[in-house]
């Protein structure tokens, strides 16, 4: 993947997540607390905002993100 593509697809998997965060009424650091208090984890604000800007977020970061908003992850 050619690093311009590869920027533009971690931005565009950034921005829908941040898309759902506030279509639930959340911030970085509401969403860092509320996965902190359900699931006993240490992430920061800080933590998910440079692991969607690095494009590092793993999967199954990204199925505790959606399940925290109400959410579901489907293929199709």
């Amino acid at each position: 993947m050619s690093e311009e593509l590869n920027n533009e697809f971690f931005n565009d998997i950034r921005n829908e997540i941040r898309s759902y965060m506030v279509a639930r009424g959340h911030t970085y650091q509401s969403l860092s607390e509320l996965l902190n208090k359900r699931f006993g984890l240490k992430c920061t604000a800080q933590s998910i905002n440079n692991k969607l800007a690095r494009g590092s977020l793993r999967y199954a970061d990204a199925k505790l993100i959606a399940q925290v908003l109400d959410y579901k992850i489907k293929w199709e």
